[in-house]
């Protein structure tokens, strides 16, 4: 369902994250049953020996050492004898305890414990974990690095880990190299590039686009070899803010475009074909925030990772003062667990954005000192 981009109602934040999360596809895994028992044999959890528990403390002699890897049938332990064995070998044929290596007595070649073994001490039993056949993950489940290790360890294919490439490009006539008093540098390219870098993901930081419908339709079009491209700028009410527009025109699902919260009411979101776009706000305290906010989500989804929940929780020291009636994420310092807000913090103020260690979340008619938020860290 896309929204209208002169729609007067505004997304609210959480149901805006969970419309780009279902929109983008997801690599999941297949079902992945056990090949065989796990563990296959019956391990030793401790260094020490391997006997026969009903024997008691009696001595027994020594027939040789196991280690983690080594074939078990080198050895049976019959009455009066043991096994040295290291932790994650497996038990030899009529053993059925350990005793750890602390409460053995060495007596040349015999060794003797200290204390009465029982049946089944340090040991792991074969098939603890899974019988061969037991389901070990449904179809569908995400990837993460722990099934990672479970389809290494059933010997079926890994996904390569692969990073999600990004382009990011500002937009406006404004942005030049060397600023006269009514321009400005592009610091936007360069802060919201390092941010997806810091996210994980491979970035190409390109040329800011003119405010042109043509340039930015061909940008579009001939984005290259990216699956995201973030711009800022262009998303807003002006003459010169053509991204809607042109996204329209060329056919894009446009998945909300403007949501109640402050700074960063004008994010835009828009699927062109597989290319995710990320129209933000030119200013940069709103196009890093909703970069924030929105980035970790699309690269989880499109790496096939669970849904990333960013939000901590903390007090205020002091009472924040709000008026609007969108939400306000306000720049704090985080001090011993506790909320600092800083001054200013308007959505151009870049000073205060680069000394916020976090996004503090106001609800209209502001927070009173003491109350618990939640908040967003800053990268």
């Amino acid at each position: 369902m896309s929204m209208s981009c002169d729609q007067p109602d505004l997304l609210p934040l959480d149901e805006a994250l969970t419309r780009l999360w279902e929109a983008l596809p997801a690599p999941s895994l297949p079902s992945v049953r056990a090949g065989r028992d796990d563990p296959a044999m019956a391990l030793a959890t401790m260094d020490g020996v391997a006997l026969r528990a009903s024997e008691g403390r009696s001595p027994r002699r020594n027939l040789g050492t196991l280690f983690a890897g080594d074939d078990p049938s080198l050895f049976e332990v019959v009455p009066g004898t043991a096994v040295r064995i290291m932790t994650g070998a497996a038990l030899p044929a009529g053993a059925d305890a350990i005793v750890p290596v602390e409460a053995i007595e060495a007596l040349g070649d015999h060794v003797r414990p200290r204390i009465d073994p029982s049946p089944g001490d340090h040991v792991r039993p074969r098939g603890e974990h899974a019988k061969a056949g037991d389901l070990l993950l449904a179809a569908g489940a995400p990837l993460n690095a722990a099934r990672v290790a479970l389809l290494a360890m059933e010997g079926l294919f890994q996904p390569a880990a692969r990073r999600i490439r990004v382009a990011v490009a500002s937009t406006g006539n404004e942005l030049v190299a060397v600023p006269a008093p009514h321009q400005i540098r592009d610091s936007n390219g360069p802060m919201l590039s390092a941010l997806a870098h810091t996210l994980g993901a491979e970035v190409e930081l390109r040329p800011a686009l003119p405010d042109d419908p043509a340039t930015l339709a061909a940008a579009l079009v001939h984005a290259g070899d990216i699956r995201i491209l973030i711009t800022s700028g262009g998303v807003s009410m002006g003459e010169h803010d053509h991204l809607p527009s042109v996204l329209k025109e060329l056919g894009a699902t446009i998945l909300f475009h403007k949501i109640r919260l402050k700074p960063g009411k004008p994010m835009l979101a828009a699927l062109l074909g597989d290319l995710l776009v990320l129209g933000l706000p030119g200013n940069p305290v709103s196009a890093y925030l909703n970069a924030l906010l929105f980035l970790p989500l699309a690269l989880a989804r499109l790496e096939g990772r669970t849904r990333p929940d960013p939000w901590r929780h903390a007090p205020l020291r002091v009472a924040v003062k709000h008026k609007g009636d969108r939400p306000l994420m306000h720049p704090c310092r985080l001090v011993e667990g506790v909320l600092e807000p800083l001054p200013g913090g308007g959505p151009a103020d870049l000073v205060t954005l680069a000394k916020a260690d976090v996004f503090a979340w106001v609800e209209p008619g502001g927070t009173a000192a003491g109350a618990q938020v939640r908040y967003l860290s800053v990268l």
